[in-house]
């Protein structure tokens, strides 16, 4: 049942506990003890609504950042990593495996903002070698989610 509580509340958080409870079968009481335990556990660790900023004509700027940094004796990346995710600016950050070790989505309010913070505080840690910095031009599907207004798929004409 745990795994089906987290499949719906990944698909839309918004589902209330006596729905949940109907679609498994399972009484309301055990789908709240169940969600509460997950929260408790932190394997929820968030409800979190996806926005489109394109629709509020929110001028933020959104950058993915390829940070290649060296690995520290009995730490690796950890520490790195912690520093790097501590920033406000910083919304994710993933170890990667390629070209580079670490991928970084920052979010600022102009592309000086995003371009000030890689070059004052992102490519000055130490252990970082180098930043590849890719701005998010525009955003079709986040989250499973197509965010395009054409988002119904169109079929072609097809004449003999």
């Amino acid at each position: 049942m745990r795994e089906d509580i987290l499949r719906i509340l990944d698909e839309n958080d918004q589902v209330d506990p006596a729905t949940i409870a109907t679609m498994l079968g399972a009484t309301e009481d055990e789908v709240r003890a169940t969600i509460a335990e997950l929260e408790k556990s932190k394997a929820i660790v968030k409800y979190h609504a996806l926005v489109n900023w394109e629709k509020v004509n929110d001028d933020l700027v959104q950058a993915l950042i390829d940070v290649k940094v060296s690995p520290q004796r009995d730490v690796g990346f950890d520490q790195i990593a912690e520093r790097i995710y501590r920033f406000p600016e910083v919304k994710s950050v993933y170890l990667m495996s390629g070209a580079y070790d670490l991928s970084v989505a920052v979010q600022g309010k102009s592309l000086k903002d995003v371009a000030s913070f890689v070059a004052t505080k992102l490519a000055t840690l130490d252990h970082v070698l180098s930043t590849t910095t890719h701005f998010i031009l525009r955003k079709y599907k986040e989250e499973g989610v197509i965010l395009d207004d054409k988002a119904e798929l169109k079929r072609l004409v097809v004449s003999p």
